[in-house]
């Protein structure tokens, strides 16, 4: 089997990868809007007499943000936007390039499994253990979860960047289907 037909299936998981992408986006998207909402709710709730003040405003903005920042992480992933050098890059032939932009892959996807691991026992230990200060019936576990959330959507997503990188070394670029 050549290389371009064993990159040709893994090119079939595309609209998997595009289907997971379009409900984080939606879920961040949520978050998002959420948020906004709570945050003009608190505003709003300070200053117009009439509207109530509530205590659990700040605590659930603060927790939504760690699920938007996580998600739209790992959304950066699998666009490649997140944050590199470039800078020597005009100086590098084309395959150093490609070597160090799977080198950098292997080092998301090895943070990634940090992030999940590590968040995953960092939330079911102290955050289980722990509730909101305004919401004494939620527990911690919540704020704590975007961790292993984003880790795990960060791997996911690494997955298809790292075996586009790979393609580059045996596809030569308009060569597969």
């Amino acid at each position: 089997m050549s290389a371009i037909a064993v990159f040709d299936k893994i090119d079939k998981a595309k609209p998997v990868f595009d289907a997971v992408y379009f409900v984080v986006l939606q879920l961040a998207k949520l978050f998002l809007a959420t948020t906004v909402l709570i945050a003009c709710l608190m505003v709003l709730g300070r200053y117009v007499g009439f509207i109530p003040s509530f205590p659990w405003t700040e605590e659930v903005i603060l927790t939504f943000m760690a699920y938007m920042t996580l998600l739209g992480a790992a959304l950066a992933v699998r666009r490649s936007a997140h944050i590199r050098m470039v800078a020597l890059d005009p100086f590098l032939n084309k395959t150093a390039i490609k070597v160090l932009d799977v080198i950098a892959d292997l080092a998301i996807i090895y943070f990634s499994i940090l992030l999940l691991t590590e968040g995953w026992t960092y939330a079911s230990t102290i955050g289980g253990r722990g509730f909101f200060t305004s919401m004494p019936n939620v527990s911690l576990f919540w704020r704590f979860l975007p961790m292993p959330l984003g880790g795990l959507f960060m791997i996911f997503f690494s997955i298809e960047v790292t075996c586009n990188h790979i393609k580059a070394f045996f596809v030569k670029e308009g060569e597969s289907k």
